[in-house]
């Protein structure tokens, strides 16, 4: 019999074993006789025999499968931070023998990953996004099903994998405050987002370490839309704002935009900066000061922990990863 066609029950066959017996010595599991796992291995590696996903599956009871949860509301803006996860993720997922099924929710629908979970077709789940009521963790949690969130929560028994957002939006305040800048703004977008709130609390931690500081500054959040943007931006000006600080790469874009329609020049009347860097701002000129996060990294280390966690190993309830604060053309006047 040709070796690549080999299965388990040709395997038991010649060994005059059941196919239970094989299965045993494959996954290590199970009582079973010491000679007689020495020599199905031996067989095995004679033969060369590779078991397929699902024989082995069913002989560790697994399904080497993962589930990615997408948020099914995200807009094009955020589609680069996602694509990069993924790749992350996948590439792990790959190199492990695991599988990866895409799934996607919202806060108030989270039927695909309910199905995916009663049909038992997962090992475990990521979740790329952490929500201040976060109705697809607490599924999670409920079901027992083992998951790594991506972002930040207040839940302390969930295992988390982020970049520190708090401290990488300090630290560029800061900058932006020691270069003398006495009015400034910030634009947020959702505040249901973890991400959101930490990088506010990052820009305000600034503030509070700015000793004698003499300036003002504005917080505007829940922005969502380029009608608001292009309002707000009409506020600042007519304020006299230095400097407009996004949240993220869509907001910011939204922002140079508002400026370039009121011939308003980077940096030298406004300067403007983004927390965060996506490829969505590339090629803008100005180049746009921002904080660098590497998102391929995040989804590698959240597949590794989730699988560290499956093969019942003991793993950081919280890991932050770092960042770059890239300061560019729209922050330096000439």
């Amino acid at each position: 019999m040709d070796d690549k066609n080999l299965t388990i029950g040709d395997i038991a066959e010649e060994l005059g074993v059941s196919k239970t017996t094989i299965s045993r010595a494959i996954s290590g599991k199970g009582r079973i006789g010491e000679k007689t796992r020495e020599r199905v291995l031996s067989y095995i590696e004679e033969h060369n025999y590779r078991p397929n996903v699902i024989a082995k599956g069913l002989a560790q009871q697994k399904t080497f499968n993962l589930a990615v949860v997408l948020p099914g509301d995200y807009n094009v803006a955020e589609l680069p931070f996602f694509q990069k996860c993924m790749l992350g993720i996948s590439r792990v997922a790959s190199a492990h023998g695991y599988d990866v099924l895409l799934s996607m929710v919202t806060a108030q629908n989270t039927k695909q990953l309910r199905r995916a979970v009663a049909n038992r077709k997962i090992d475990g789940a990521i979740l790329t996004r952490t929500l201040a009521e976060d109705e697809p963790m607490k599924f999670l949690l409920q079901s027992g099903v083992p998951f790594v969130a991506i972002g930040s929560t207040d839940d302390e028994s969930v295992v988390q994998i982020d970049n520190d957002h708090r401290s990488a939006c300090r630290e560029l305040t800061e900058r932006l405050l020691q270069s003398g800048i006495r009015k400034l703004a910030l634009i947020g977008s959702d505040e249901s987002h973890i991400v959101t709130k930490n990088r506010r609390q990052g820009f305000e931690d600034a503030f509070e370490k700015k000793k004698g500081w003499k300036g003002s500054r504005q917080i505007f959040t829940n922005v969502r839309e380029n009608a608001q943007v292009q309002k707000i931006v009409e506020e600042l000006i007519a304020d006299g704002t230095e400097c407009i600080v996004s949240m993220d790469d869509f907001l910011c874009g939204c922002v140079l935009n508002a400026l370039q329609q009121r011939n308003v020049a980077v940096p030298e009347q406004m300067q403007v900066v983004s927390f965060y860097d996506s490829t969505l701002l590339e090629h803008q000129k100005p180049s746009v000061t921002s904080i660098r996060f590497d998102v391929e990294e995040l989804g590698q280390k959240a597949c590794e922990t989730l699988l560290a966690m499956l093969e019942g190993e003991s793993v950081e309830l919280r890991t932050l990863l770092g960042y770059e604060v890239r300061m560019r053309n729209s922050t330096k006047k000439k």
